[in-house]
C-alpha cells in the first residue's frame, strides 16, 4: 500500500513530485546532502543552511570537550519512521544517530580525531570517517535536521493533491537553527493507520550516498601514500622484471590498514586530499533517479512513463471554463511534470500573489543542472517557471500575454509558458511575444496542443538529456 493508493490519488510516482512511499515498509532511496547543496533555489539555501548550522553546533561542542551537549543535540537524532525511507525490508524502522542502537557512533563521533583534528566538516563527512556510519544513518539524520522544511512541504503536495490533514499532530523533534536547539510543535499533517506521514521531494532522493568511504580511500588517499612511498624508495617497493617499481593497494592496506580509523589515519597528514575528494563531488553531483529507476523501485521494470497515453486525454477535453479548464489544466500539469523531470519540480496549483488578487496556474521552481531549463537559468531570470493553461475556444491576444507577464517579478523569475488548445494567428501572438521581450516585460513561450504532442514525441525518442529541441527553436524566435 503506497501513499498514493491509501489516499486514492489515482496518479502514478511519474507524476508526483514526492517519493510514493509504501507505508508498511521502506522504499531502498536515501536523501543525499551533497544533492541538497547543489540545489540553487531559496527553499535549497534554507535546507543547506539548516544542515550546516545543526552539525557546525555539534562540533563546536566536541571541540569544545562538551560532550555532553553535543550528545544532547544526536539524541534528537531518533528513529524517524514516518519518511519511510532506507533499508527495512519489513516495517519501517529508522536508524537515526540518537537511537538506542547508535550509542557506539556517539562514542565514535565524540572520540574521533576526524571531529578534533578539523577533518569533519559536514554531516556527509561521517560516512567517511566514522566508523559505524553508512548511507541509512546518515540518510536518517538529514531527515531528522530538516523535519520542519519537510512538514511545510508535506502541506503543499496534500494541498496540491487534495489529500486531507489531521490537526493537532506531534511534529517530532524540529530543529531551530536560529536559537541552535530543538523545538516540538503540533502540526497538521497526513495519518494512516500506519501512522504520521512526512514526504520527501524525489528530486533530493538518491540509491546511495555519493560519499562512499572505500572509494575515498582506494581511489585517492592509496595513490597518493604510494607515490610518497615511491619516492622515499622504502620496503614497499616492487621491481617488476622490466625495471619498473610500483606499490600496491593491498600491501599499502596490509600495513596501514583499511577501516575507517585508517582513513582518518592517512587523512589527517594529507587533509588536501579530503579537499579533492569534496570538491569533485561538488564539481559532478550525482543525479537524480529516472523515471525508470523509480519504476524499477516499484517493481514494474525499467520502463519509461507511459507519457504518450497520457497525453492522448488533451483529445477528449473539450474547450471551455469550468469543469473543461480544470481538466486541461490537469492534463497539462501532469504532461509537464513527468516531460520536465528532474528540471522542473515542487508544482504549485492556483498560487496566490499580490496578496491573493492574481493566481497562478502552475508554477515549478527550476533547478535543472543540464539541458534547455539549465542554459535558462544561466542567462535569464528563471528561478522558477510560470505555466498558464487557457482552454479557449478563441485565438489568444494581448489580454493573456499581459496576464501571464503579470505574473513575473524579480524573485519568482521572468520566464513563463502560456499553453492554448490551438492558435488560428501563430505568426501575430509569436510578434506579440517578441514585443514582450523587448519591452523587458518577461519572456513567454507559447504552446498548443500540438506543439504539446512533439515534445512528448521528442521525450519519447530521446534520452534524458533535456535539451527540449522544440523549446530552444521557439526560444531562439523570441530572442532574435
Amino acid at each position: 500500500m503506497r501513499f498514493s493508493e491509501y489516499f486514492n490519488l489515482g496518479k502514478s510516482q511519474a507524476v508526483l513530485d514526492f517519493v510514493d512511499i509504501p507505508l508498511e515498509t521502506d522504499v531502498p532511496v536515501f536523501l543525499e546532502p551533497v544533492a541538497i547543496k547543489g540545489l540553487r533555489s531559496t527553499w535549497g539555501h534554507e535546507l543547506a543552511s539548516m544542515l550546516q548550522t545543526f552539525f557546525s553546533q555539534v562540533l563546536k561542542h566536541i571541540k569544545s570537550g562538551d560532550d555532553d551537549k553535543a550528545k544532547a543535540l544526536l539524541s534528537s537524532l531518533s528513529e524517524s519512521n514516518e519518511f519511510h525511507l532506507g533499508y527495512s525490508s519489513g516495517k519501517s524502522m529508522g536508524r537515526g544517530f540518537g537511537s538506542g542502537s547508535a550509542e557506539d557512533v556517539w562514542s565514535a563521533l565524540t572520540k574521533s580525531k576526524a571531529s578534533v583534528t578539523g577533518l569533519l566538516k559536514d554531516l556527509e563527512d561521517t560516512a567517511l570517517l566514522i566508523p559505524g556510519v553508512g548511507s541509512d544513518m546518515v540518510s536518517d539524520a538529514v531527515c531528522n535536521i530538516l523535519r520542519g522544511p519537510l512538514i511545510r512541504y508535506t502541506q503543499d503536495m496534500c494541498a496540491h493533491y487534495g489529500v486531507a490533514l489531521t490537526p493537532n499532530v506531534d511534529s517530532g523533534p524540529i530543529w531551530n537553527p536560529r536559537l541552535s536547539k530543538w523545538d516540538h510543535a503540533l502540526v497538521s499533517l497526513p495519518m494512516t493507520s500506519y501512522g504520521k506521514i512526512i514526504l520527501v521531494p524525489k528530486l533530493l532522493v538518491r540509491s546511495r550516498l555519493c560519499y562512499k568511504s572505500d572509494e575515498y580511500y582506494r581511489h585517492f588517499i592509496l595513490p597518493q601514500m604510494a607515490h610518497e612511498h615511491l619516492q622515499a624508495r622504502t620496503p614497499l617497493v616492487e621491481v617488476l622484471k622490466n625495471g619498473s617499481e610500483r606499490v600496491t593497494k593491498k600491501k599499502l592496506m596490509e600495513k596501514y590498514g583499511k577501516n575507517k580509523l585508517a582513513v582518518v589515519e592517512q587523512t589527517i597528514p594529507r587533509p588536501h586530499i579530503l579537499d579533492e575528494y569534496r570538491e569533485q563531488k561538488i564539481n559532478s553531483p550525482s543525479q537524480p533517479l529516472s523515471q525508470e529507476q523509480f519504476s524499477e523501485l516499484e517493481g514494474q521494470g525499467f520502463q519509461k512513463p507511459d507519457l504518450v497515453s497520457i497525453a492522448d486525454q488533451l483529445h477528449h477535453i473539450s474547450t471551455g471554463g469550468g469543469k473543461t479548464a480544470t481538466e486541461y489544466e490537469d492534463a497539462i500539469e501532469e504532461i509537464f511534470t513527468i516531460l520536465f523531470y528532474p528540471s522542473l519540480c515542487n508544482p504549485v496549483r492556483e498560487e496566490k500573489i499580490h496578496n491573493g488578487r492574481k493566481r497562478i496556474d502552475v508554477r515549478y521552481i527550476n533547478e535543472a543542472k543540464k539541458g534547455f531549463f539549465y542554459w535558462l537559468s544561466q542567462h535569464y531570470s528563471a528561478m522558477t517557471i510560470v505555466v498558464e493553461c487557457k482552454n479557449y475556444g478563441k485565438d489568444l491576444g494581448n489580454p493573456e500575454l499581459d496576464q501571464i507577464s503579470g505574473r513575473f517579478s524579480p524573485s519568482r523569475g521572468q520566464v513563463g509558458i502560456l499553453v492554448c488548445r490551438s492558435l488560428e494567428n501563430k505568426k501575430a501572438m509569436y510578434q506579440r511575444c517578441i514585443d514582450t521581450a523587448k519591452d523587458n516585460r518577461g519572456y513567454v513561450l507559447v504552446l498548443e496542443d500540438s506543439d504539446v504532442f512533439e515534445l512528448v514525441e521528442e521525450y519519447e525518442n530521446s534520452a534524458d538529456e533535456q535539451d527540449y529541441r522544440n523549446l530552444r527553436a521557439l526560444w531562439k524566435m523570441l530572442i532574435d
